[in-house]
């Protein structure tokens, strides 16, 4: 099998950059792979996702429970697994995925009980990857951000491409427990955590992907 390394975090915290940056690295070194980005808007296997994104299941995330969401979602990539990387991945390929079935631990897992959130995690891990047949990351690099830094950001991508938020995106109190949620999963399924702020301030890029470059390259080396 190849190899897989995903980026997650809640919205706003770089994943996109970090992920070019590191592709661009990967390809100044002559090192062959594929990128990855999920939901799959353009697919016909994210229908479900827009649906739900777009506030027709209703206006609040909690609107739909965090197993019925977590199907939409996996469905997405089983889709994709299956038509895309599939081959490639088998015979040894490398994975940079922007998102994966993290993103159901992070954006779902809020939804559930505290007490029932290990469970959650537990049910999704065998749903996902030993059910559903999905490939297991290698290294999950988790980029945790202030939700306040992370909206400032959300809003001037917005602006710059014209876009308009989700429901998710524009419920903040929804991205706080995701952000607690995430690192509550990053203890429970050993990602790497990578904070991108330091008192406050937003870290430079270049110093964020020096770290993350330093766990894929050990990663890669393993």
């Amino acid at each position: 099998m190849g190899k897989l390394i995903v980026f997650e975090g809640t919205d706003g915290t770089g994943k996109s950059t970090q992920l070019a940056l590191l592709a661009k690295r990967l390809q100044q070194q002559g090192i062959d792979f594929r990128k990855l980005q999920f939901p799959q808007y353009l697919e016909p296997s994210s229908a479900l996702i827009r649906m739900y994104l777009n506030g027709e299941f209703g206006s609040n995330p909690s609107d739909v429970n965090a197993y019925a969401a977590s199907t939409f979602y996996a469905v997405d990539r089983f889709a994709s697994y299956q038509r895309v990387w599939k081959d490639y991945y088998s015979q040894g390929g490398l994975m940079l995925s922007d998102r994966y079935t993290t993103s159901n631990a992070v954006h779902q897992g809020g939804k559930v009980p505290d007490a029932e959130r290990t469970a959650f995690f537990a049910w999704l891990y065998d749903f996902e990857y030993v059910r559903m047949g999905l490939p297991k990351p290698d290294l999950v690099i988790c980029l945790d951000l202030e939700v306040e830094l992370a909206e400032q950001l959300m809003r001037n991508r917005e602006q710059k491409l014209g876009t308009q938020p989700d429901i998710h995106e524009k419920d903040l109190q929804y991205l706080r427990r995701c952000r607690q949620v995430a690192r509550e999963a990053a203890d429970y399924f050993g990602w790497s955590v990578i904070p991108c702020e330091k008192g406050g301030v937003l870290r430079p890029v270049g110093e964020i992907h020096e770290e993350i470059y330093e766990l894929v390259r050990t990663c890669l080396e393993g």
